[in-house]
């Protein structure tokens, strides 16, 4: 079973420029952290930070490959859950008027 979420925070999360990016960076596979970190222009450490609570709820799934490196792959069908879900449409839209409202 899925663990609960907190529909706000987890489209803060995705507007998040940073973490949005890796989302993307996600969408057609799995990823390493390293890769992740280069795409991001951030270190490697900070990957995590940004990915915790998307991981913390299955939205994204973090493992390892053979190497021992660090992946993180998206849940895709919980990602187009959780921004279909009709509550959270209008968080997304009250998310993006805060962040312009910090930009202006």
């Amino acid at each position: 079973m899925l663990p609960d979420y907190d529909r706000e925070k987890v489209m803060s999360c995705m507007l998040d420029p940073v973490t949005s990016l890796m989302i993307a960076e996600l969408e057609d596979g799995g990823k390493t952290c390293s890769y992740l970190a280069g795409a991001a222009s951030i270190p490697e450490e900070d990957v995590m930070g940004h990915l915790s609570y998307m991981v913390e709820c299955g939205f994204i799934l973090r493992g390892t490959d053979s190497s021992g490196n660090v992946t993180f792959e998206a849940d895709s069908a919980r990602l187009s859950e959780a921004v279909e879900d009709g509550g959270s449409f209008d968080t997304a839209i009250d998310g993006l008027v805060k962040m312009d409202s910090y930009l202006n």
